[in-house]
């Protein structure tokens, strides 16, 4: 079988973006990790899979794997891919769409310039709803990792994120603290780990370590969480420019009761097919 895709990235974050409309897509973990494979196969940070929508209310549904095979549910820079793909792919006229995914629906619209917005939904910080261990919410939470006491907030944006402050981002010890706070045993379900340096009220730099990806040049969910933890806690005013380290993306959030804004760009890199 030919499988036809699409391969783009949002600010160096990659993806595989397949069409589930028009084509039969039936993937297993294995195929998907195949295919994820950088040496071997087409190699992404995740696969998103467009789809039919289950309410008539909705134009789409959006389905998330990252490269080791287990499906996800939320993506940042893959939702601001997911409706440039629909745009260029005539699926959809409209620049404006409805979308489901696994945590709810995100309303993500491009405009003439090629920007994206995306109406993330309202974070979520109560630990089951994240889930985090915890026997009450708190804006942070101390964290043993391997014998040392880091300050985590925990933050769910349609998947779980623990935002650390750092001095300087470009130094933090992502590849060896990343994963130990992803599969920290009080995050059942893993997490993804934002590394965030202030830069001012209004601007940082983060880096992420996403769990089943490893760190990614960008992560849309891990830069709202890490606003939405940085306005919690006093040090960010509510429009934030995060530098990450494959481009900007700029952030609004006004407060609880408010849905996150997240703006930014997408590029298609090529088409292809791949026999599967």
């Amino acid at each position: 079988m030919k499988l036809k895709f699409s391969k783009m990235h949002g600010l160096g974050n990659d993806f595989i973006v397949i069409d589930g409309v028009r084509q039969d897509i039936n993937l297993s973990a294995a195929r998907i990790r195949e295919l994820g494979d950088r040496h071997f196969g087409i190699g992404f940070d995740q696969l998103l899979l467009v789809e039919p929508p289950h309410s008539a209310e909705n134009d789409f549904r959006y389905r998330i794997y990252n490269s080791d095979g287990s499906e996800v549910g939320q993506c940042g820079n893959g939702a601001r891919c997911f409706v440039k793909f629909v745009c260029e792919q005539q699926l959809t006229s409209k620049r404006r769409i409805r979308v489901e995914t696994a945590c709810g629906v995100i309303v993500p619209e491009i405009d003439d310039a090629g920007q994206i917005t995306v109406d993330m939904g309202h974070p979520r910080f109560l630990p089951v709803g994240i889930p985090f261990i915890a026997e009450a919410e708190a804006l942070a939470y101390q964290l043993d990792v391997a014998g040392t006491q880091y300050s985590v907030a925990t933050v769910s944006m349609g998947n779980p994120h623990a935002v650390l402050r750092v001095e300087d981002a470009a130094t933090a010890a992502v590849a060896t603290l990343g994963p130990l706070i992803e599969s920290h045993p009080r995050f059942p379900e893993r997490v993804n780990a934002g590394f965030m340096q202030v830069l001012s009220r209004d601007e940082i730099r983060l880096r992420v370590y996403e769990r089943g990806a490893g760190e990614t040049l960008a992560c849309g969910t891990g830069a709202c969480a890490a606003v939405v933890a940085g306005i919690r806690q006093g040090w960010l005013g509510e429009n934030v420019l995060v530098h990450t380290r494959g481009g900007d993306l700029s952030i609004r959030w006004q407060g609880d009761g408010h849905a996150v804004h997240m703006r930014g760009p997408a590029v298609t890199v090529f088409t292809g097919e791949i026999d599967i």
